[in-house]
């Protein structure tokens, strides 16, 4: 019998679990947010052009992606707001994870250099630095007053910042600083 044979793949088996719960699980319900660009933890294969309807639409294309659905956000540590919306001119909560905490899911880099663009289902999108998203304490918000947002509202998610706290977007008119905030959010390219 091969000793070092043997005893090599014993540490191989031993270590096979640990690879399998390192491995990006596919998500169980549907998915509501799709990671693409400079991620080193997919579990999706490439854009389909057939089936990534509103993606094409959006022109948008990868080789590999991370999708997200609604019960892995929630079990992110999620972080509260109370920002007053340009909406109602009313302050509201707004509670879900830090912007910052789902792109790590996807093994976003975590410079702050690093470009992402956050793009909403109606194909808006809004482009900006990891660095400045941590300064201004960007969400992916997942509830407003404490129930889920429905799509066809602000939701079902919302990449957006208490302003209120930020003092060069506190000092800017209501109606100006929500331009960087997609509602129903769907997509974030990192790189």
């Amino acid at each position: 019998m091969n000793k070092r044979g043997f005893f090599g793949s014993v540490l191989a088996a031993g270590a096979l679990p640990g690879l399998a719960g390192a491995a990006a699980a596919a998500p169980a319900g549907p998915v509501l947010l799709t990671i693409s660009g400079t991620i080193t933890r997919p579990n999706r294969g490439a854009f389909d052009p057939a089936l990534d309807q509103m993606m094409a639409k959006h022109k948008l294309g990868f080789k590999q992606a991370r999708a997200l659905d609604f019960a892995t956000l929630a079990r992110l540590p999620a972080r509260t707001i109370r920002p007053t919306l340009e909406y109602d001119a009313k302050p509201h909560v707004l509670r879900g994870p830090l912007l910052r905490d789902v792109l790590a899911l996807a093994g976003a880099p975590t410079g702050a250099a690093t470009r992402i663009s956050l793009r909403a289902v109606d194909g808006y999108a809004a482009a900006m630095t990891l660095g400045q998203a941590d300064k201004q304490g960007w969400i992916v918000a997942t509830h407003l007053d404490g129930q889920p947002m429905a799509l066809g509202g602000l939701g079902p998610l919302w990449a957006v910042y208490d302003a209120d706290r930020v003092p060069e977007m506190a000092a800017q008119p209501l109606a100006a600083r929500f331009g960087a905030c997609p509602w129903a959010l769907y997509h974030i390219e990192v790189g």
